[in-house]
């Protein structure tokens, strides 16, 4: 398969157990964030997420995990111009995150767009300060992250149609043409 580098990776949490059994992924908490994306695509084809988990063959969540669910991931990962990581309450440092997140920053110098789903406005991420403190707090969940995030741009949203949007659209936040490593969001 081409290398394109055109698509979106989504990464979030699925509980490890969920995925070793097939047991309701479809339905798992991140999961529905991802999925109201691919909704949003389906609705209005001018919606600017382009889907780097359909350009490889679909994986069983019961695969073997370094000679098959790694390597996809790795693949759908190279065919991505940017990471979209869902960051929640929920949020485990499982194993397959923990590749998604190292592997796209510190081996791709992927730029990741951070939405936070229990958040629907600006002003529950930023405040006059800059990231609020919770915010921060939910970087914790995910070491990789917030240890390499410096490494590349990351852009702070909440989940908010019209902000995801327009970071899908800012090319600061695309491999190609990516913005210095640093923190960003958008002004209130």
């Amino acid at each position: 398969m081409a290398n394109y580098r055109n698509g979106n990776y989504c990464a979030f949490y699925v509980n490890e157990f969920l995925m070793k059994w097939n047991l309701g992924v479809n339905t798992a908490h991140d999961y529905c964030y991802y999925h109201t994306l691919t909704l949003w695509k389906d609705a209005d084809p001018t919606f600017p997420f382009i889907d780097s988990h359909n350009k490889t063959y679909n994986v069983r969540d019961d695969s073997e995990w370094e000679r098959t669910l790694k390597p996809r991931l790795h693949e759908r990962l190279r065919n991505s111009k940017n990471i979209i990581l869902f960051l929640s309450s929920i949020t485990s440092n499982s194993r397959a995150l923990r590749e998604e997140i190292d592997y796209g920053i510190n081996t791709l110098g992927l730029p990741v767009i951070v939405i936070y789903p229990e958040y629907n406005e600006n002003t529950d991420i930023v405040g006059s300060n800059g990231i609020k403190s919770y915010i921060r707090n939910l970087w914790n969940k995910l070491p990789v992250f917030r240890d390499n995030m410096d490494k590349v741009p990351t852009m702070h949203i909440p989940m908010k149609k019209s902000l995801i949007r327009s970071a899908l659209n800012d090319p600061d936040f695309m491999i190609l043409t990516k913005t210095t490593p640093s923190s960003y969001y958008y002004k209130l």
